[in-house]
């Protein structure tokens, strides 16, 4: 094994996946710089959550290698990469997932408590980002209770409040109506700014690609060169065009 660059807070060579004998990475390596926001384009079914699942250790590819500060994530066993991404790292779905059983700020402040950290200060921050995502006054009601679009900001104030190393974000505006979704886009980009965050952002729409640094772009499991992703307001999905890397 060949240690990434020391300026990759993540790093990942020919990392080949299949589910069900069918391919959704092939031959993919890519490097992330720290503090870097990092878009993941391409059309549905492209392999990008894949990707991102690859790198926060979610999922082992069958090759290939994954390196996170110079350590390597694929070599870990399943309670290492646990806590590495309880630790480290954050994520975000396009479809948010809260507990039941507590309210908006609880939801936001549990990764804060699980933790260690008091539960005055994790209030304190989950009620912070809450505000900045301008649904402080939901701070005490339940998921049920709210919107979904409002559950998804919840999601999102989850995974900032932490104030992780690494944010994974798989689509994680898709719920959101267009308005509400280049506020919280701001919102996610600006806070990872200020905090030195570094963020892997999946995404097949073109204006949301535009707020990151840079853009790796799939086409059936492969990088490519050029994929045109189409605007949210395209009602073609998976419109692309391409050529392949060399």
């Amino acid at each position: 094994m060949v240690a990434p660059p020391d300026n990759d807070v993540l790093w990942a060579r020919a990392l080949h996946v299949k589910h069900n004998g069918s391919p959704a990475l092939t031959g993919v390596s890519l490097g992330v710089r720290e503090g870097e926001i990092l878009a993941v384009g391409g059309p549905r079914g492209s392999g990008k959550t894949t990707l991102l699942q690859c790198l926060s250790g979610q999922l082992r590819a069958q090759q290939g290698e994954v390196w996170f500060n110079s350590t390597p994530v694929h070599t870990m066993g399943p309670l290492t990469r646990e806590r590495l991404r309880r630790d480290r790292f954050a994520w975000i779905d396009p479809t948010p997932v809260l507990v039941p059983e507590l309210n908006a700020w609880e939801n936001a402040a549990l990764p804060l408590m699980l933790r260690g950290v008091s539960r005055r200060r994790a209030k304190t921050a989950a009620l912070e980002w809450l505000d900045r995502l301008d649904i402080g006054g939901c701070a005490r009601k339940r998921p049920h209770a709210l919107l979904h679009a409002e559950r998804q900001r919840v999601a999102i104030a989850r995974a900032l409040a932490p104030a992780p190393t690494v944010l994974f974000a798989d689509e994680p505006t898709a719920p959101l109506h267009r308005a509400d979704r280049a506020h919280v886009l701001r919102t996610l980009t600006t806070a990872a700014r200020s905090h030195g965050i570094t963020v892997v952002l999946a995404t097949h729409d073109a204006d949301t690609a535009a707020l990151a640094d840079r853009t790796v772009s799939l086409l059936d499991g492969r990088r490519v060169n050029t994929v045109h992703l189409p605007p949210v307001s395209d009602s073609v999905e998976g419109r692309a065009a391409c050529s392949l890397s060399v």
